[in-house]
């Protein structure tokens, strides 16, 4: 919950602390998948979490920082499947690795709560950023070197831009496939891969 607590305005320092931060957050996500980011409020989530607005306030200044740390937890979330998962597995050329990275991507889709509505936070309209990053190119930023590495793909600014340029193209189509069904719609999942692996060829070429 690294980038998670950098959002808040007190960090939990005990057990009972992280329990209640994670039940709030759970409840914001909840709240998001029902009735959408746009109309959170932070009354709802104290209301679902069973808890004060008080204790909303204690760690959260307001509702955009609610939704900031629920975007960051994914983030957080799809970073550690990426240092388990992507990053422990072989995979025989970088399409199957870039492949592997969407199915991921759909299952966050389909079985992470708010992430189908905010994504990796990308959607919030937040001016200025504090950083200047997105969720997706602190993704890319972990992808990039292993694609060095092991396939031997050009490091650099190149190769970011890239992977954010994959990851817009890929977001796109998969929310396009998740926002009428938590299944999604396998056309638009299929012609998320599709594009993606035409997109990258172009600048890659052919898979070796």
């Amino acid at each position: 919950m690294s980038g998670t607590t950098a959002l808040l305005r007190n960090e939990p320092v005990q057990a009972r602390s992280t329990a209640r931060l994670t039940s709030l957050l759970d409840a914001a996500a909840a709240a998001i998948d029902d009735v959408g980011y746009e109309r959170l409020t932070t009354a709802m989530v104290a209301d679902r979490a069973g808890a004060s607005i008080g204790t909303v306030y204690r760690y959260f200044p307001d509702r955009i920082a609610v939704l900031q740390s629920v975007a960051s937890r994914a983030v957080d979330r799809f970073s550690e499947r990426l240092a388990t998962k992507f990053a422990g597995q072989p995979h025989a050329d970088w399409w199957s690795a870039i492949d592997s990275l969407i199915d991921d991507g759909v299952e966050s889709f389909a079985h992470e709560p708010a992430f189908a509505a905010l994504r990796f936070g990308d959607v919030l309209d937040l001016r200025p950023r504090e950083d200047g990053r997105t969720g997706s190119s602190l993704v890319a930023s972990q992808v990039a070197p292993i694609l060095v590495s092991r396939y031997g793909l050009p490091d650099g600014d190149e190769l970011a831009f890239q992977l954010e340029v994959l990851f817009s193209i890929v977001d796109s189509l998969l929310a396009r496939a998740f926002a009428f069904s938590r299944s999604g719609d396998a056309r638009y999942i299929a012609e998320a891969r599709r594009v993606a692996r035409s997109y990258l060829v172009s600048v890659w070429g052919e898979p070796a």
